[in-house]
Formats: structure tokens, sequence, C-alpha cells
């Protein structure tokens, strides 16, 4: 079995945090790709919303036309 030496540990040491700074940068990458993404989830949000708005207008528009028309039936 190989002796353990302060060297050999200062070696372990030096690979882990190179490996640690390594997966520091790659996380803050995928913290700035989620907070992208949040910003385009808000906008899609924000979209449907108004969509929905759109839509409500048009069936109001609708239902005043169709009673002004007279072709509201009865069921």
């Amino acid at each position: 079995m190989a002796e353990i030496t302060n060297e050999l540990l200062y070696e372990v040491l030096k690979s882990m945090q190179t490996r640690l700074d390594q997966m520091n940068l790659r996380l803050e990458e995928v913290r700035q790709e989620l907070s992208a993404m949040r910003s385009h989830v808000s906008g899609l949000h924000q979209d449907v919303h108004n969509i929905y708005g759109i839509l409500a207008r048009h069936d109001a528009r609708l239902d005043r036309i169709e009673r002004r028309l007279d072709l509201v039936g009865t069921h």
C-alpha cells in the first residue's frame, strides 16, 4: 500500500480545488440559464393573459352582435 505523504495529500487537494472551481463555474452558467428560462416563462404567461383578455372582448362583441341581429336562440 502506498504511503500517504503531505505531498500526495496536497496534490489530491489541488485536484479537488480545480474540480470545485469548474463546478462553481458550471453552476453559475446553470443559474443564468434558469434565470433566462424564468424570464421567458414570465413573458409567455403575460402573452397568454393578453390573449385571454382579447378573447373575452371578442366574445362580448359577438354576444352583442348576436343580440342586435336577433340571432340568439332560446333553448
